[in-house]
């Protein structure tokens, strides 16, 4: 009963007890339960991406689609103006993708994408521009949005990459199925 002053938690009428169990076992038994085979398959599939099981398995629950691409922020690759070659332990950890994801680089204007692509070869399918720091964020989906369309890559199927907050917010704009900080993504590289 909502009552003024009631803050909708739980009552605490005799029996609350076996409800809340009750509860909690008929919504255990909604949850799927994987076959072994299918298990085997995403855990393959979670290494092939070089990326941890349960991360793999959000990303998945979430979006309720496969990774199909990875999206690299300008900043997670360490591409500056003066430097459009990537890290050797970044690029060697790209180049392990091939074949698995499509790898998509979001460069900023100040960084030429035409040099960066000359100096990383094998790295990057995608070289596209991304969203300036000072864009709003309907500009910013926008150009998200062109991105993946040209390329024709589902947003549900894309996890971002990012090193900064601002570039964390991509995610949300485009409604990408989630994201790896970049220092996570990269870890095993720099251990």
């Amino acid at each position: 009963m909502s009552v003024l002053g009631h803050n909708g938690g739980p009552t605490m009428e005799p029996g609350f007890g076996f409800r809340k169990h009750a509860w909690g076992k008929a919504r255990k038994s909604l949850m799927k339960t994987l076959p072994i085979e299918i298990l085997r398959v995403r855990v393959a599939r979670a290494k092939r991406l070089g990326i941890e099981y349960k991360t793999y398995a959000s990303i998945r629950a979430a979006s309720g689609h496969d990774v199909v691409a990875f999206l690299f922020s300008g900043n997670a690759l360490e591409l500056r103006r003066a430097r459009a070659a990537i890290p050797d332990a970044k690029a060697a950890r790209l180049i392990d993708l091939d074949g698995a994801v499509t790898r998509v680089g979001a460069i900023y204007a100040a960084t030429n994408a035409s040099a960066v692509q000359a100096a990383n070869p094998n790295c990057l399918d995608v070289f596209a521009a991304a969203p300036g720091f000072n864009e709003s964020w309907s500009a910013s989906r926008a150009k998200l949005t062109a991105i993946l369309r040209e390329h024709n890559l589902p947003k549900d199927g894309v996890v971002l990459v990012p090193a900064t907050s601002v570039e964390q917010e991509w995610c949300l704009a485009g409604k990408l199925a989630g994201s790896i900080p970049a220092e996570r993504f990269f870890q095993a590289v720099t251990q």
